[in-house]
């Protein structure tokens, strides 16, 4: 399936994100609201068949899924720093470097006391200390290990792609956030055995002081 991540809080759930693997099964998983961060086919093409609850993405986003069949009432505008609250829980959309074509999103997520920021797609956060200020948790790009997966656009000389897991601990480590969660996985650490990817994690965790898990199916972390 295409990554996804469920937000609870107080009974009421948000879906992260929408791959086009999830056409028809996201009523099954009874979410009260969508958050998209970005119109990449893995991140909202499985609202191609419309969707249950309403939807949250930027205007640049609606462009690429204007003829999805999503009804007007359900379709909601996020814009960068205008902390939207949905189902209870405040999303603070930062605009972040990955693609051209798709510009990316990542949210400061916070309810009650915790806060969290969450980007699955990222080369690069150019608000990262206000992002990242008192956040319990990052949950971040899983593409590479060590190797960045970027490059020059040539149009706008803008960096694109992907940061290795190497560079996000070190923007952990500099903005004193102690915990990091690998979503979005990919080639180097599917490709890979499970117990060769955590002794490589193991090493930048002790690296970086920063404690690193990868994400799997049905995985559930509880923040207080």
């Amino acid at each position: 399936m295409h990554t996804s991540t469920m937000i609870a809080y107080r009974g009421r759930k948000v879906m992260i994100d929408c791959g086009e693997s999830w056409i028809g099964r996201i009523a099954d998983l009874k979410p009260r609201a969508i958050v998209i961060t970005h119109a990449h086919p893995d991140h909202a093409f499985g609202l191609k068949a419309g969707s249950p609850c309403p939807v949250y993405a930027t205007a640049e986003a609606w462009k690429k899924l204007k003829k999805f069949p999503i009804q007007k009432e359900f379709r909601n505008v996020l814009g960068p720093h205008k902390p939207e609250r949905i189902e209870g829980v405040t999303f603070e959309a930062f605009s972040v470097t990955h693609s051209v074509r798709a510009p990316a999103l990542g949210y400061r997520i916070s309810a009650g006391k915790v806060a969290l920021f969450y980007v699955p797609d990222v080369a690069r956060i150019p608000k990262r200390s206000r992002a990242f200020a008192g956040i319990r948790l990052y949950i971040g790009d899983g593409a590479t290990i060590r190797r960045p997966l970027t490059r020059h656009e040539k149009r706008c000389h803008r960096l694109i792609g992907h940061a290795s897991i190497d560079t996000q601990l070190a923007w952990c480590r500099k903005e004193n956030v102690r915990w990091m969660i690998v979503t979005h996985c990919g080639s180097a650490i599917v490709g890979s055995t499970e117990a060769a990817s955590r002794k490589k994690l193991r090493v930048l965790a002790s690296k970086y002081g920063v404690k690193v898990e990868i994400a799997h199916d049905g995985m559930e972390v509880v923040l207080r």
